[in-house]
């Protein structure tokens, strides 16, 4: 139950994983023929007011002061981050039968871990490797086929669908697999208290980045409810067909988009 706990607390911040904005359903009805049904809309509804107000308490303060601290220190926190990102990505590759994607992000993940001083310094970026691409088990199955279900809004963890929430607990009812990563060569692996230290990180590092998107997001939406539920679901499908483009949106305003991590 600890360890549940932890997991979905840490994940709060990235629930808002997207790369643009947009309002209601009919937006999302345009662009996803396969129109997820919102099967527990009261609920959902009632449960993403909790979580806007458990955002508001703890994630967003920490976010902002986060914010001020030099932009080396965030920048290098950023990249060791996204390095150890490679632990979930690189099996997923093979999951999908992208093997070539599987060995360059290897190859990346070891170049930033031992050249760029556990990832801090993006070398592998510098000497000329594509673009990194992340990868979880959601997006597998949903490459297998596997439907997504009803759209939910699970209390602290924020918008998924049942089979993106099953694909985010693969990982804890499998035996931990991401920790099996050899730190400096010597057999000792991370533990579930330094994998829970990189999620907190990688969600405080992400909300500091976009606070003045999600406000804006907020602001300019006649239903924030619905734009945040089409803007998943649309990141959603892009992530799994492999497409790159931004997301629709109804309003003029124009604001930075969402980076997504």
């Amino acid at each position: 139950m600890k360890k549940f706990l932890t997991i979905s607390l840490i994940s709060l911040t990235l629930t808002f994983n997207v790369s643009a904005g947009t309002d209601g359903e009919n937006s999302l009805s345009k662009k996803n023929p396969k129109n997820v049904k919102d099967c527990f809309e009261n609920i959902n509804r009632a449960t993403f007011k909790f979580n806007q107000v458990l955002d508001g308490a703890i994630i967003e303060p920490i976010a902002k002061a986060y914010r001020v601290l030099p932009s080396p220190i965030r920048s290098g926190t950023g990249n060791a981050l996204n390095n150890l990102s490679s632990l979930v990505t690189v099996p997923n590759n093979v999951l999908q039968g992208e093997l070539k994607k599987a060995g360059v992000n290897t190859a990346r993940f070891i170049v930033n871990t031992t050249i760029g001083v556990f990832g801090i310094f993006n070398v592998a970026q510098k000497i000329g490797f594509t673009e990194y691409e992340k990868e979880d088990y959601g997006q597998t199955l949903g490459t297998m086929g596997v439907g997504a279900g009803c759209y939910i809004v699970l209390p602290i963890l924020g918008p998924s669908t049942v089979r993106d929430a099953a694909g985010s607990f693969i990982n804890v009812l499998g035996g931990d697999p991401w920790y099996n990563a050899s730190i400096n060569g010597n057999n000792e692996y991370l533990s579930t208290s330094q994998y829970a230290a990189t999620k907190v990180l990688t969600g405080i590092d992400f909300r500091a980045k976009n606070i003045d998107s999600f406000e804006n997001l907020e602001k300019n939406s006649m239903d924030f409810y619905a734009s945040v539920k089409s803007l998943y679901l649309q990141d959603r499908d892009q992530k799994i067909s492999n497409r790159n483009g931004s997301l629709e949106i109804i309003y003029d305003t124009d604001w930075e988009e969402i980076e997504s991590q």
